[in-house]
């Protein structure tokens, strides 16, 4: 049968990085199978055979392990985002179980929890730098910038060029480009060349029938979902066609339930739209110019009531991390951003992101949330809901005193210390400025608020209040302290300012004042020979 012949050449295969053998004649543990898997993957493909010796010569002792094969399947393509096969042997009356993984995507190595695994010869190691590197080289040509074979200029869509070409009349005001043909205007935007198409002009122009033809994935997918119950989307839409053909009819369909929040100052209301229209827009275009065309998938624009989910095949590029996404840019489709940013629609490399933070600080709102982003896809989450309408107030004052002069970090300053949420190191190098701008207050000892006045101007006094008070009551608790364990002989003031090392001699000698006429302490002698004593 030919089953026999199989195992019979799975017998005479030489273990390595391309055949793995495990006798597990009870169980293996899925854990260890999904980091063998993960080997396999990033190894170019192979097999992992349960059910047979590892040593020559080979025999096979039949194997319990998995006994729901197809569910382990399934569980290794979730975990590893690769495909995984299998076949069951009964050879001899013994079981035989192989999954056969696939290759590894290009220019993506294959990890299990965060680690990518290989084999060398028949060890299970993590895989070098050098190697991970080069993996993600494999790509590290603009894949939209290279010819398309086959496609012409009568592939792309004349409705998207014109709607491309009153774009960049506006942005650059050079009115001459009304007379450009459409194929000059094209060569000089770079989206066609000498040799031909590039995928970048059939991601932005291309007709639906090209797409389909030259990259099916290339679409954008828009749902509207009234609750979070799941099964049919109540609204669908899906745009095969350049991106300058569909890229407004996104917007508006998520602008036809785009809610206003009302908040009221003084005798002002004023509106705030649920779904910004520059932070979609620019979720959107980020997607679009990020996304990895080479892999299956498309952008998904997901419209709940309160917040907008947008995902787009690829992970982050290169050398970006969600720690850095809002200080290092790597396009990873450059010549689609060098068309975007000519007509305006990108400014600037990294940009985009820099202001969806922004707008969302400004208006009250969480920060985008990438929770689901892996290597594999990117999602970010745009909540619309405004978090604290009086926040909004306090933004208002700060952008009295010149908002244009903050940087991002500032505003994620502010936002942070809005809601009571520690500093990191690069919003702790931003404090000494926005404390000369009188938007922050240093408190005591790496302690920080927003400015009272700001508080004020939302009638919350009391949370400044509560912010200092609670450091100046915890400032003198430690101080008493101290001193009640070395009341027999008495404490000297330079030991008071070892307990407080982050205040001053000054701010120390007021707290002392406050604990004194509150009758708690009492100083005894004068000068360097001073000792405080607690009243009883």
């Amino acid at each position: 049968m030919p089953y026999l012949e199989t195992v019979q050449e799975l017998l005479e295969a030489k273990e390595g990085e391309h055949v793995q053998f495990k006798e597990a004649k009870n169980r293996f543990d899925f854990g260890e199978a999904a980091k063998c898997c993960c080997a396999l993957a990033n190894n170019g493909g192979g097999k992992l055979v349960f059910g047979i010796t590892d040593k020559r010569p080979r025999s096979v002792v039949g194997s319990a392990a998995f006994d729901q094969p197809e569910r382990t399947r399934m569980g290794l393509i979730e975990k590893l985002k690769v495909n995984v096969d299998f076949q069951l042997f009964n050879y001899e009356r013994k079981r035989v179980l192989v999954f056969d993984v696939k290759s590894r995507p290009i220019g993506l190595p294959v990890q299990y929890d965060g680690v990518a695994w290989i084999y060398e010869g028949d060890t299970l190691k993590p895989m070098p730098e050098d190697m991970r590197r080069s993996i993600y080289e494999e790509t590290g040509g603009d894949f939209s910038g290279t010819i398309c074979a086959g496609a012409t200029v009568d592939d792309l869509d004349e409705t998207a060029i014109e709607n491309f070409r009153a774009k960049w009349i506006e942005k650059s005001g050079k009115k001459q480009l009304a007379t450009l043909s459409k194929q000059q205007l094209l060569h000089d935007c770079g989206a066609i060349t000498d040799e031909g198409v590039t995928y970048a002009a059939l991601i932005l122009f291309g007709k639906n029938a090209a797409i389909i033809k030259y990259l099916p994935q290339a679409e954008i997918i828009f749902e509207y979902r009234s609750s979070e119950a799941s099964g049919p989307a109540n609204q669908r839409e899906e745009f095969k066609v350049g991106f300058f053909a569909c890229y407004d009819r996104v917007w508006e369909l998520v602008n036809l339930r785009n809610d206003k929040q009302h908040y009221q100052e003084g005798f002002f209301v004023f509106d705030i739209a649920t779904f910004n229209e520059r932070v979609v827009r620019e979720a959107i275009l980020n997607a679009v110019s990020h996304r990895n065309y080479q892999f299956g998938g498309s952008i998904f624009v997901r419209q709940f009531r309160d917040r907008l989910v947008i995902e787009s095949p690829g992970g982050l590029p290169f050398g970006i991390t969600l720690d850095n996404i809002l200080d290092r840019q790597l396009p990873r489709n450059r010549r689609i951003a060098e068309i975007l940013s000519l007509c305006g629609m990108v400014e600037r490399s990294g940009q985009g992101m820099n202001l969806m933070f922004e707008l969302s600080v400004q208006e009250a709102k969480p920060l985008p949330d990438f929770t689901g982003t892996d290597d594999f896809f990117v999602s970010v989450t745009l909540n619309g809901l405004i978090l604290d309408k009086a926040m909004l107030s306090v933004l208002n004052r700060i952008s009295e005193r010149g908002a244009e002069l903050l940087s991002t970090e500032d505003f994620l300053v502010i936002d942070a210390l809005y809601h009571e949420r520690p500093l990191n190191e690069k919003m702790q190098s931003r404090l000494n400025r926005l404390i000369e701008m009188g938007i922050v207050e240093h408190i005591g000892r790496k302690k920080y608020v927003l400015a009272r006045s700001l508080y004020a101007a939302t009638g919350k006094t009391g949370v400044h209040t509560r912010h200092v008070g609670l450091d100046r009551d915890t400032n003198k608790e430690l101080l008493l302290k101290h001193i009640r364990q070395n009341n027999e002989v008495g404490t000297p003031f330079k030991e008071l300012q070892q307990v407080l090392p982050g205040l001053n001699r000054n701010q120390i000698q007021v707290l002392m004042r406050e604990l004194k006429e509150d009758e708690k302490v009492v100083c005894k002698g004068k000068t360097s020979a001073a000792r405080w004593f607690i009243i009883k």
